[in-house]
């Protein structure tokens, strides 16, 4: 009989009672179907290190995580400004607060890097050339999914035509916050005025801090969650550029990045940046709750 995990089998820490196991026999595979699936062998053959130095074989793998990380925000944070834009709140807010998961194991790859000493980064930089975690065309996409617009951060991928449309369609494009504020015209909560060019910078605004003040007051229950999951998100994207200024500090103190920037006085400067600012500035307005 051909064995597969409908065959009852004995379980030792059960006192030998039978039990469904997985199945150890696949119709016309090779290699277990998940190895194919996940595509394993391509993926474990992207390790490639450049050095000998054995630190660096943690600092490129938690690099290529954080890459693929950020290709999974980008994907919900896309889908999530669809939805606003359709008015579907309660499906947006699904979206976006799956991504703070995402987003707080975004954060905790930090962790990897977190012990690395100025010694054993020191060992192998020099074999990173002038190779940059912020020359990442992902992160830039999410910064303008963010509302972090600037056109001159496009100069970097002209040698990257494809690279270059794409992120040039995405700086044009109204971002996750513009998609949420419209949601607050559509209800009637302000008015926005002359339509703001979305490929600029975002400028804060009393209107919106009194919109968003408005729908705290009187409670209106999608737009509370809608305002505190985004909230969530502003808040674990400090955190994130917060630890990245730590690791920067811990393994090289105030020496200049590889890429060129100013390296930790230059992080520290964008850790000041907080987006989706008037959810943090209208809570002053807010009354208490007579609940």
């Amino acid at each position: 009989m051909t064995v597969d995990e409908r065959t009852p089998r004995a379980d030792p820490a059960d006192g030998g009672c039978p039990m469904a196991g997985p199945r150890e026999h696949f119709a016309a595979a090779v290699a277990p179907p998940y190895a194919d699936y996940v595509q394993l062998d391509r993926l474990l053959a992207l390790q490639r290190t450049r050095t000998d130095v054995p630190a660096e074989l943690s600092f490129l793998i938690s690099s290529q995580v954080m890459e693929l990380l950020f290709a999974l925000l980008r994907h919900e944070w896309t889908i999530a400004g669809e939805r606003l834009h359709a008015d579907d709140v309660p499906g947006a807010i699904g979206t976006l607060r799956r991504s703070i998961h995402e987003l707080d194991v975004l954060v905790s790859t930090w962790d990897l890097l977190a012990t690395l000493t100025p010694g054993e980064f020191g060992a192998f930089r020099e074999a990173l050339g002038e190779a940059s975690g912020f020359q990442s065309h992902l992160y830039r996409h999410l910064e303008f999914l963010l509302g972090i617009k600037r056109a001159g951060v496009l100069r970097p991928y002209t040698g990257s035509p494809d690279v270059h449309a794409e992120l040039a369609r995405s700086l044009r494009a109204p971002s996750l916050y513009d998609h949420a504020l419209g949601v607050l015209a559509r209800r009637g909560l302000y008015s926005p005025g002359q339509v703001a060019d979305p490929s600029r910078p975002y400028v804060p605004s009393e209107d919106v801090e009194r919109a968003w003040a408005r729908a705290y007051g009187d409670a209106v229950p999608d737009l509370v969650d809608l305002g505190e999951v985004l909230t969530d998100i502003s808040e674990r994207w400090t955190r994130w550029r917060e630890r990245h200024l730590a690791a920067t500090l811990r393994a090289l103190g105030n020496r200049p990045g590889t890429g060129g920037s100013a390296g930790a006085s230059w992080l520290e400067q964008t850790v000041r940046v907080r987006v989706f600012p008037e959810l943090w500035t209208m809570r002053t307005l807010v009354e208490p709750s007579k609940i």
